[in-house]
């Protein structure tokens, strides 16, 4: 095979490609789990698994359009699954929030020749900082504990190796021409 006829293969079978070798991370991920929480090798298979699972999700939003529907579900469901597992435990809102906190006082800073200047400078400007701040940590405290809970449910172990093999067999019917899982599944197609 020449380096074009790759190419044209690759391109051709890009949710199939894609849904294999996430089930196959997926279950790298769940041999390492089951074998050693605590070993580098399962560190390194969830590295790989974000980077795999940004891609999964990038490539499934940039073109899903041409690609089987059920297929693309799995493929965002198992690429959030990949990506969210070493993320579980971080405190994102506070980091977000902080950050916003500093963005909105520096901003206020550039106020100080317009009709709103006394918010340009001591504590007015502390104060509304602190409270856009506090508003944004409420926000995203709640889109925070909302993608723990699907991402501790998506990320148990049983359920990470079932989302492995959909992927894989996903895959093989899709590659072989039987359609998608759901079609098989439904008499479909």
């Amino acid at each position: 095979m020449d380096t074009e006829s790759i190419t044209d293969f690759i391109s051709a079978h890009i949710p199939e490609l894609i849904l294999l070798i996430g089930g196959i991370i997926a279950l790298l991920i769940v041999y390492a789990y089951l074998k050693d929480k605590d070993s580098k090798k399962y560190k390194v298979f969830m590295a790989f698994g974000v980077l795999f699972g940004v891609l999964m999700i990038f490539l499934c939003i940039s073109t899903y359009t041409s690609w089987d529907f059920f297929a693309s579900i799995v493929i965002i469901i198992t690429g959030f699954t990949l990506v969210i597992r070493p993320f579980r435990e971080v405190h994102f809102a506070v980091i977000g929030a902080l950050l916003i906190m500093v963005l909105v006082y520096v901003l206020l800073g550039g106020l100080a020749d317009t009709g709103l200047s006394f918010l340009a400078e001591g504590w007015p400007r502390i104060r509304a900082a602190f409270v856009v701040g506090a508003i944004a940590f409420m926000i995203m405290n709640f889109v925070e504990s909302l993608v723990k809970l699907f991402g501790k449910l998506f990320n148990w172990w049983p359920l990470l190796l079932v989302l492995a093999l959909i992927c894989i067999v996903e895959s093989i019917l899709i590659f072989t021409g039987y359609g998608s899982l759901y079609d098989f599944i439904t008499g479909g197609k």
